[in-house]
């Protein structure tokens, strides 16, 4: 009998050899080499037998027709946004969260929105009846109006006998939950190794290319936050969602990190109540707690940023308190840190502000992360206001990107912003004056303040 072959792949890049190294040559990890043993192949799997009549052969550039991609509407306007108008035929999308952020809620709530399609939903994790409960929950009371009908349960993890399962069916919409739990035959590993979710991928990446049939695939992340397997998985689908939010808090975030068919930079927001996720449609108004009404506290700033080609308005919390050792701490939560630092450089520096012996801990509300650099000065104003122990009014807010030098920078799509503070009823808004050009401050209610430096939006608030 011939042996099987034994073979080492590394677990962070998926770089494999045919004997055991401490560093891989690839990626530069120590110790990430996992032994696996592949055995022949005996006969044809399902997989290799589901291979459709293609014949592929080269083509011209100029030769090729190009037409805009079909989208299918997902019935979920978060969802289309991230996924840049909806879901395209053939494609591969890969979402990923922390365990329990509700990753199964959201794609089987979608799934049973879906009229007229198809839908075949693979389950290595729960059993049917434990999907069966989720749907019930889902549907009462809903906002939208479920199709069970057309969702097709299944729970195997063998890969072969999904791919037979989807010959007998053959499906509009295939989903995976989730891609850890698969295995193949080809590979004797166990579930979730390296090689069986490389293997596992390709092959339903060869399906959903070759039938034109889209594949959703949930998948886990480490303790490190990233999707769990080797990085091939996020380089041969098309997309990747990640599932952000903390289970203490009622918000869930989908951002696209990938996306072939689209923009990056959208940001879909979702609210988890009892019968599932619900899509916030103005999220403005749920990071703001009581902007009107509230009391003027110190150390909260609202600024006005910019997640994909929607304006949201969010709270910059700051508290600056003396330092209890000899080393002042710098802390900052869904803000850059080193962002921060330099920020508290600029203070010192061109403003004449001294915080050496000082903590600065800063938090953006709301448990997202912002990387929008808009919110500079908002940062600086809630920094100051903190340790002045001033409270800035709830009525204004800001948007500027501050320069090493200590001028605010003009930032883009300042209409959108002024019209999203307008809208929301703010009194007055401070932005770079080089923004001015092309403004006219008469179409709106709200007061806007140009400012060129620093100082002049410190003065325009504190006098």
């Amino acid at each position: 009998m011939a042996k099987d072959k034994i073979a080492y792949v590394c677990s962070s890049c998926g770089y494999d050899s045919p004997k055991w190294i401490g560093k891989c040559p690839a990626c530069g990890e120590w110790n990430t080499f996992q032994e696996y043993r592949v055995g022949k192949k005996t006969a044809p799997t399902a997989a290799s037998e589901f291979r459709l009549d293609v014949k592929s052969s080269p083509i011209s550039m100029s030769k090729i027709e190009t037409e805009d991609e079909p989208r299918i509407n997902m019935g979920d306007g978060e969802l289309n946004r991230v996924l840049g108008g909806g879901l395209v035929p053939g494609s591969m999308t890969l979402l990923g969260g922390e365990p329990g952020i509700g990753k199964s809620t959201l794609i089987l709530q979608t799934v049973m929105r879906l009229k007229g399609m198809k839908v075949l939903y693979v389950s290595g994790e729960e059993s049917a009846r434990q999907l069966k409960l989720r749907a019930d929950r889902l549907t009462p009371d809903s906002h939208f109006t479920p199709h069970t009908s057309n969702v097709l349960v299944v729970c195997e993890a063998m890969i072969e006998i999904v791919f037979e399962h989807i010959k007998q069916v053959e499906p509009d919409l295939v989903v995976i939950d989730s891609i850890q739990t698969m295995a193949t035959e080809t590979v004797e590993s166990s579930p979730g190794s390296v090689t069986q979710i490389r293997e596992c991928a390709a092959m339903l990446l060869k399906y959903a290319k070759e039938s034109n049939t889209p594949v959703i695939v949930i998948g886990h992340i480490n303790k490190e936050g990233t999707i769990a397997g080797p990085k091939i998985l996020e380089h041969m689908v098309d997309t990747v969602l990640q599932f952000e939010g903390d289970q203490h808090y009622m918000y869930r975030i989908v951002r696209a990190i990938k996306n072939r068919f689209g923009s990056t930079a959208e940001l879909g927001i979702y609210e988890m109540v009892q019968n599932g996720l619900r899509p916030v449609e103005n999220p403005s108004e749920l990071l703001l707690s009581d902007v009107k009404d509230g009391e003027e506290l110190s150390g909260v700033a609202v600024a006005c940023s910019i997640e994909g080609v929607r304006p949201l308005l969010i709270e910059t919390q700051a508290l600056v308190s003396t330092a209890a050792y000899g080393t002042p701490q710098r802390s900052a939560t869904g803000f850059d840190l080193r962002r921060l630092n330099m920020l508290l450089a600029v203070l010192e520096k061109r403003v004449g502000f001294k915080l050496p012996q000082r903590d600065v801990f800063l938090n953006i509300a709301g448990g997202i992360r912002v990387t929008d650099p808009a919110i500079d000065l908002s940062v600086i104003a809630a920094v100051l206001s903190s340790n002045v122990d001033t409270g800035i009014p709830r009525d204004i807010c800001f948007t500027g990107e501050v320069g090493l030098s200590g001028e605010v920078r003009p930032v883009s799509r300042i209409v959108q912003r002024i019209a999203e503070a307008d809208k929301l009823g703010f009194r007055k808004i401070i932005i770079p004056k080089a923004n001015m050009n092309g403004v006219d401050p008469a179409k709106f209610k709200i007061k806007i303040v140009p400012v060129r430096k620093v100082e002049e939006a410190l003065r325009e608030l504190f006098g």
